[in-house]
């Protein structure tokens, strides 16, 4: 009987350390939802120099997810987060697949600092530096190829859903 019991122990030990198969992580995948309607503007000139169709971030899960989980962006889109009040906010790339521009935006709107080419998956924060109430993320290398520079502006519309 005892005999019969160590070995129904043994058994049931054995069956318990099996290793199950992981779960496989599913991907997930976002696409892009139009918003509204951004520009940006030259500072020295009011000329136009740049379009964009937004995606606006403005509640607590917008802001933590951003632009997570997208493969690729058209190039006359972003994501416009707006914040209740003008502060120092910082950003990371933590599940973001694509290269960004981090444009950091004062409450007026104007351009107050840009991070350039922030690096995919990368969990560095990144700082304004300066206190901001609107962030604007759009693909890299564009705020050096449409030539934005702190002080320039934006202006944007929501268009209806």
């Amino acid at each position: 009987m005892v005999r019969g019991l160590i070995l129904l122990l043994v058994l049931c030990l054995a069956l318990s350390c099996k290793e199950e198969p992981k779960a496989k992580v599913v991907s997930k995948t976002i696409s892009f939802t139009k918003e509204g309607e951004l520009q940006v503007y030259r500072n020295s000139s009011d000329s136009l120099i740049g379009n964009f169709d937004i995606e606006i971030a403005d509640n607590e899960y917008e802001t933590q997810t951003g632009l997570m989980y997208r493969a690729s962006m058209e190039k006359d889109r972003g994501m416009l987060f707006i914040f209740p009040d003008e502060r120092i906010h910082s950003f990371y790339m933590k599940n973001t697949q694509i290269p960004l521009d981090i444009l950091y935006l004062t409450s007026d709107m104007k351009v107050a600092s840009i991070k350039e080419n922030a690096e995919p998956y990368n969990e560095t924060s990144i700082s304004s530096g300066v206190p901001v109430q609107y962030v604007l993320e759009i693909n890299a290398g564009l705020s050096q190829e449409l030539g934005i520079e702190a002080g320039d502006s934006i202006a944007f519309r929501k268009t209806a859903p």
